[in-house]
């Protein structure tokens, strides 16, 4: 048996390369598209969990503003028809987050002072914790819907990956089964293109890895 007989042509050789690259760099690739589509499917159910959230302290804040609005007509009724011990009664139990709002407006002399406030609701000390709350989850909410799209388009673009390198498969394989040297190198060429374009966009790409 002569050498020839057992030679290796180097299109032969390159396409193998080729190949197991593209092999294993698909299966890469199909990996990285997994995580960023876990990782999109979590960042969504944060971001409706701090919906969720948001809704209920921003109707808790409605319901307080409610009762912070009946008490303050009820003391104004008071105050305006004289009845001094309903007024305090009213007073005194306004909540603790109104009352210091009460007194700022309280202090601005709004019965002789005509730039005053008309509402202790238009003063700055006027402030709902859970409407702070609410406000913050929205943000939160917001944050994670978009990290949530962020993600899917890195699943997209490593899908894209899996794509390139399916191409360069196919012309990988397909040069090994024809008989023109020629036809092969062009084909070769091809796919080696293709590999090296997928290989240096990626790269580019950030990496998700399960710890």
């Amino acid at each position: 048996m002569t050498d020839s007989a057992t030679r290796i042509e180097p299109v032969e050789l390159i396409a193998t390369a080729l190949l197991a690259f593209a092999a294993v760099a698909t299966a890469w690739s199909s990996y990285q598209a997994s995580r960023w589509n876990g990782e999109q499917a979590k960042a969504f159910s944060r971001s409706n969990t701090a919906r969720i959230e948001s809704t209920r302290d921003a109707g808790l804040a409605d319901s307080q503003s409610q009762i912070d609005v009946a008490t303050f007509t009820q003391w104004v009724n008071a105050y305006a028809v004289g009845e001094k011990m309903l007024a305090d009664f009213y007073l005194r139990r306004f909540r603790p987050e109104f009352k210091p709002a009460v007194d700022a407006w309280i202090a601005t002399r709004p019965l002789h002072n005509a730039k005053a406030p008309l509402t202790p609701f238009a003063m700055p000390q006027y402030k709902l914790a859970a409407r702070e709350e609410a406000d913050r989850l929205q943000a939160a909410a917001d944050a994670y819907s978009a990290q949530g799209r962020a993600n899917v388009q890195q699943a997209t673009n490593y899908v894209l990956g899996v794509v390139l390198f399916a191409v360069a498969l196919f012309f990988a394989g397909i040069s090994t089964k024809l008989r023109a040297r020629r036809l092969q190198i062009v084909l070769l060429a091809f796919g080696i293109a293709m590999a090296v374009g997928a290989v240096v966009w990626l790269a580019t790409q950030p990496i998700n890895v399960a710890v």
